[in-house]
């Protein structure tokens, strides 16, 4: 969860624009008594129950409350004006999100000057410190395993790494040109060129993923600025868009309305054996779910990109007036119409574009969804950090050729575990959350390549037979 995504540098929100209107006019004109009411916190002590009662559900008004490390915040008025997206902040209303708060915020200093305002009381002291309906051992051995992790400098990014990430990408870019400068414009450079950009592409993709994570750089603000290089120039998207979504997919991963990662369903496919259940029993058929495996191959992993991404990135960063990112993603246009442009004729350009974004979507899918469509989706559990990340996540064993084809994200629970870990330690501390898991009876799925992604294809095979069995006989 990001409550303050960028210690700073807030991220976009994740709101249409009717939203962003009424954040204009529903903001608190006299902060006053809220300051006031945050300074007497300490005479106002609050149970789990009356917290879970302020989740925003219900007629109005509707209250919303976090707790961090035993402190009571009321959302209630923020959430809307919040940064990094109402949805974002107002689906842990009524929860503790200490461990969510800690994971993604680098300077906590700077974010708890914009949490005071909004402190209104603490826990009553007869009050345990972890929710009812989280693991209170587990909760205390991550902390101590986290706190373990920051000792031991895990957190700290190697910025060698990452120039030589970056340097590669850049020699693939420009190596794609020159085979078709060089080489002319027949089959065989085409088809060569065509793989060296979309190699770029989606070594890019990860480079951003690690800057959005704010993991390359100490200063929050050079994360973000090459964020903007690397996402809107070298792959031509909003780096705004890409955090408002991601941040969201991290914060509930495979959490139904609060996941955008599994929007698909039911819409496209089936996801979970609990919703295809769900979903056939209430007798919805968007799709024919049962013959869902057969039609990912021609629809998500292809199509992904050249479709979906490409409008809702400018849908988003028009309707957010996000001009900078904007401006940033019009010169990768600018520079790749004109450089190809310039050696290829414009059908044969626009195929060139259409076949490199077909395959950097692919390579994108299979990689991102073989870590999270076998596990298990459902409903919001409000559970301990690590079991909802690990019953969301899984790992792919590790190679270097593992670790470069899908940019360390074969150790996605490490990843998830720890979003603003730099990537090349992930090796170090998976370990050290094998035996956590070990210890608390909790799997911890590590798979082949192959095996990963055959079980894309297995899960949603299976979710289609369960929803066609409940379609047909319940």
């Amino acid at each position: 969860m990001v409550l303050l995504q960028g210690d700073g540098d807030w991220a976009a929100g994740d709101q249409d624009q009717k939203q962003d209107q009424d954040q204009k006019q529903n903001r608190d004109p006299d902060p006053e008594p809220v300051v006031a009411s945050s300074a007497l916190w300490s005479r106002r002590c609050f149970t789990w129950e009356e917290i879970a009662q302020c989740s925003g559900r219900g007629p109005p008004p509707q209250d919303r409350w976090l707790v961090i490390d035993r402190k009571v915040y009321d959302i209630s008025h923020f959430y809307k004006k919040h940064p990094g997206g109402a949805r974002l902040l107002s689906s842990h209303a009524g929860q503790d999100v200490t461990d969510a708060f800690v994971a993604f915020h680098v300077d906590k200093l700077l974010v708890n000057k914009y949490l005071k305002p909004l402190l209104i009381g603490e826990l009553a002291p007869d009050q345990p410190s972890i929710e009812p309906t989280k693991n209170k051992m587990l909760v205390k051995d991550f902390r101590e395993l986290r706190a373990s992790v920051e000792k031991m400098g895990l957190l700290k990014p190697n910025k060698l790494f990452f120039f030589l990430h970056l340097a590669h990408i850049l020699l693939l870019d420009t190596a794609a040109w020159l085979v078709l400068f060089y080489f002319g414009t027949s089959l065989m450079p085409f088809i060569v060129s065509l793989v060296m950009l979309s190699t770029s592409q989606v070594q890019a993709s990860w480079l951003q993923h690690d800057l959005g994570h704010l993991s390359v750089f100490k200063k929050t603000k050079w994360n973000h600025l090459l964020h903007k290089f690397v996402m809107c120039h070298l792959i031509g998207a909003s780096a705004k868009w890409w955090t408002l979504l991601h941040s969201r997919h991290h914060a509930k991963p495979n959490c139904f309305q609060k996941d955008p990662d599994i929007d698909m369903h039911p819409f496209l496919f089936t996801l979970g054996k609990k919703f295809s259940v769900e979903l056939g029993i209430k007798k919805k058929k968007y799709m024919p779910y049962n013959h869902q495996h057969k039609y990912f191959f021609i629809t998500l992993p292809p199509l992904l990109f050249p479709t979906y991404f490409h409008c809702h990135t400018f849908y988003i960063a028009y309707t957010k007036r996000y001009w900078v990112d904007l401006a940033w993603m019009l010169t990768f246009y600018i520079r790749f119409f004109f450089t190809y442009g310039s050696l290829l004729e414009i059908k044969s350009l626009l195929a060139y574009y259409f076949i490199f974004r077909m395959l950097e979507s692919s390579w994108f899918v299979w990689v991102s969804q073989m870590n999270h469509i076998p596990m298990d989706i459902y409903y919001d559990k409000n559970l301990d950090w690590v079991s909802t990340q690990l019953q969301a996540t899984c790992n792919v064993e590790q190679s270097l050729f593992n670790d470069w084809f899908t940019g360390h994200l074969n150790f996605q629970i490490e990843h998830h575990l720890f979003p603003t870990m730099p990537r090349h330690n992930y090796w170090k501390v998976a370990p050290l959350v094998k035996s956590l898991c070990a210890k608390h009876g909790i799997e911890y799925q590590c798979k082949p390549l192959l095996t990963a992604f055959a079980d894309i294809v297995h899960s949603l095979k299976n979710s289609g037979e369960l929803w066609l069995d409940a379609y047909l006989h319940k």
